[in-house]
């Protein structure tokens, strides 16, 4: 049966899975969307699919014309995938110390790649400062503009969180997600309020991200750094904007060293970090809540899009991060005690 006529037609529609070793360990079934399935092989194709068909609806972009975008790397595959179905040329603006298998498949996909040097957000030479300035230097280029441009939020509020909702039945108790632009968390849980408005949302923020501490205190302040690439923000962007947040959890490196090894040995389930991230956030509401939850959270992308650095030894050492996980016991009790770590608010951006 012919299912689409272009690459990006095959975008979406990604299965439901549960986690069976973690809904044992905590008594809450943890169910993952496994968003790896999508042609480019992480959930930033919805975005990428919905920002390009968005402006070529408002006339921005025309066949021939160059995407332009800054990119820690998932969106510039997604764009370039999605660009090339609609005869389109993509270049991607991104950092030079992600992971190599991104870049790879960039160029893989017929994208070009420019990298930079990772610098502050403030810094002119940011990889985000540097694809607009491209952009709006050349008549043929369109800058994507991920963070600010809502099309971003709209694809998981037109798509991604009516399909959750449709696998599940309706019965969802928590919801749980990183934040990188906002445009997941912003778009899926604008959706599911609506539906619902006892179905609780979770932010899991990482070391080295700012989110968890505007939530608590209305200001950007990070401490550390973490592994997972395109993460965590430093500003208020419009697609975090939409956000509906009633829970925020900070937690380490470490721990998606632990839990991405527990699932791949008992599951078979390969996590990449911002995916074992999102699982750990998951353990985290199921520890702090108790038993009988149902709660939903996402495979972002390709576990082997982490084996530089999440799966590698010597990175993690050079990261002062220990390769031995810690026993699965001791994390679920002292995920049931993490204190300040866990903040209660009602964000609602816009």
């Amino acid at each position: 049966m012919i299912t689409g006529q272009r690459m990006s037609d095959l975008i979406g529609q990604t299965d439901m899975v549960l986690i069976p070793s973690l809904s044992r360990l905590t008594g809450s079934e943890i169910f993952l969307k496994c968003e790896f399935q999508n042609p480019g092989g992480s959930i930033k194709d919805r975005a990428a699919k919905q920002l390009i068909e968005d402006a070529f609806a408002r006339g921005e972009l025309e066949p021939g014309m160059t995407v332009v975008e800054g990119t820690a790397g998932n969106t510039g595959i997604g764009l370039s995938l999605v660009a090339k179905s609609y005869g389109l040329k993509m270049l991607a603006v991104m950092p030079n110390d992600q992971a190599p298998e991104k870049e790879r498949m960039i160029a893989l996909h017929g994208g070009e790649l420019m990298t930079v040097d990772p610098v502050p957000f403030k810094n002119e030479n940011h990889f985000y400062h540097t694809a607009r300035r491209y952009a709006e230097q050349r008549s043929d280029c369109w800058w994507a503009n991920q963070f600010e441009n809502t099309s971003n939020a709209r694809a998981h509020y037109l798509h991604t969180g009516p399909e959750i909702w449709q696998q599940m039945g309706g019965k969802i108790d928590t919801f749980v997600s990183v934040a990188g632009t906002g445009g997941t968390i912003g778009g899926a849980s604008k959706y599911f309020k609506e539906q619902d408005q006892a179905i609780d949302v979770w932010l899991a923020d990482p070391d080295g991200s700012g989110i968890f501490e505007f939530l608590k205190a209305g200001e950007y302040v990070s401490h550390g750094s973490s592994m997972t690439e395109g993460i965590g923000i430093m500003r208020l962007v419009d697609n975090f904007k939409q956000a509906k947040i009633d829970h925020a959890v900070n937690l380490p490196d470490q721990d998606l060293v632990t839990l991405s090894r527990y699932v791949r040995e008992h599951d078979g389930i390969v996590l990449g970090s911002s995916s074992a991230l999102n699982v750990a956030g998951a353990v985290a509401a199921a520890a702090q809540k108790g038993p009988g939850q149902r709660i939903v959270t996402f495979a972002c992308d390709l576990g082997e899009r982490s084996a530089s650095k999440l799966y590698n030894e010597s990175y993690l050492k050079g990261k002062e991060l220990s390769p031995e996980p810690e026993p699965i016991d001791q994390l679920l009790e002292r995920y049931r005690q993490l204190g300040e770590k866990v903040i209660k608010t009602s964000w609602r951006g816009d």
